[in-house]
């Protein structure tokens, strides 16, 4: 294994979708810790939003126990 992933690094044989090259390998991985990173970030600011969006609305700006007072 070690040897197929050497010869394909110095360009002896052809990388395939088996054994891509130590850049692409390491490209592959720093693509997917930013898109797991946007993934997160995104759920923050949909949270965020659904929370902002409730606050203006007038029957959720009061707690449930003050709206049972009405």
């Amino acid at each position: 294994m070690w040897l197929q992933r050497a010869r394909v690094d110095r360009g002896e044989t052809a990388p395939t979708d088996a054994m891509p090259t130590t850049a692409q390998t390491a490209q592959s991985r720093e693509a997917s810790k930013r898109i797991r990173l946007r993934e997160q970030e995104n759920e923050v600011l949909r949270g965020a939003a659904a929370y902002l969006a409730q606050a203006h609305l007038p029957e959720k700006a009061l707690p449930v126990r003050d709206r049972a007072r009405r």
